[in-house]
């Protein structure tokens, strides 16, 4: 993939680019100073281009062991656990995927357009990314800086709720124009009612888990609260999503149920914090810097409300 990107000015000056890819390659520029305004450590990220085939980089897996919705983390060097593991090669993902099954873990495969080295190396934007649309890659490039900017080995909870968090609210605040701005807020907000359903749903699941045996007594009442859900997914008033069709499409199985939590259980949580500090996205990154330093990040007074506005805050 490194051997395959072109400069992005270069793709922008190419007469041969199509000019879809060109407002793209340029959208993603006019971010990348955005996001080095805010704060966030931008350096030689997606200043370059790599036209990869298909709908995704990395096809990742996440696994569950019987009767749980954490995920069973995987370990790396440098980055420590994740509950993720990802392949360039999809049917090697497959293929690992049915061992897994094989093993009694269920399982969940996602379809990744972009990932981070953490600012090890320079990042390119990948042609799956953009074919996301100009509202989602904005978000997308944010979220990705922010792992460049901010992370702790063995706290993916931390990792990417702060990213998730900062990347919508990046996203919502990026548009010139009001009307865009309160498009995108709409669309975070539909995002973000979609993923309160689904987190109670999981907690619904796991209180289950732990308060009943294996069989098909379990499996009935599980089934019950997965009908459920897909009704109330079904009855959200949603701006920019068609609720009926998500409620219908959505996987609710235990593996597919267990990043929610990991990318938005703490969002609320960081959504008061922010409103402490009036909005300042720049003062609640410095937070995020702050909180990374300490032993449990997730749990800092940094990022939790009813600590106020300070001038340290504010930089």
């Amino acid at each position: 993939m490194l051997l395959a990107r072109r400069d992005v000015i270069e793709v922008i000056a190419d007469p041969e680019t199509p000019e879809n890819l060109r407002q793209h390659l340029e959208l993603a520029q006019q971010v990348r100073t955005y996001a080095a305004e805010i704060g966030l450590d931008v350096g030689g990220q997606y200043t370059s281009f790599v036209d990869w085939p298909g709908d995704r980089v990395v096809t990742t897996i996440v696994r569950t062991r019987p009767g749980e919705v954490d995920a069973e983390d995987f370990w790396f060097p440098l980055v420590g656990r994740v509950p993720y593991k990802g392949f360039f090669d999809e049917e090697r993902a497959r293929a690992e995927a049915e061992k897994l099954r094989g093993r009694g873990r269920d399982v969940c495969l996602f379809a990744i357009p972009a990932y981070s080295t953490l600012g090890w190396l320079d990042d390119p934007l990948t042609a799956p990314m953009l074919r996301e649309g100009p509202e989602i890659l904005i978000e997308t490039i944010l979220h990705e800086l922010v792992h460049a900017t901010v992370y702790v080995p063995d706290e993916p909870e931390f990792n990417e709720g702060v990213a998730t968090f900062i990347g919508q609210e990046a996203a919502i605040r990026f548009p010139k124009d009001s009307g865009e701005r309160e498009r995108e807020q709409r669309r975070v907000q539909d995002d973000r009612a979609v993923a309160r359903t689904r987190l109670a749903f999981r907690e619904r699941v796991a209180e289950l888990y732990q308060g009943s045996e294996p069989g098909a007594e379990r499996e009935a009442a599980r089934a019950a609260l997965e009908s459920q859900t897909r009704s109330e997914l079904a009855a959200l008033d949603l701006a920019a999503r068609d609720a009926q069709r998500l409620a219908e499409r959505v996987r609710l199985n235990d593996a597919c149920q267990a990043l929610i939590g990991t990318y938005h259980g703490d969002l609320a949580r960081y959504g008061e914090r922010l409103q402490e500090l009036n909005g300042d996205l720049r003062a609640f990154l410095e937070n995020a810097r702050q909180a990374a330093e300490e032993p449990d990040p997730r749990s800092s007074a940094h990022l939790s409300p009813g600590r106020g506005s300070s001038r340290e805050d504010r930089g």
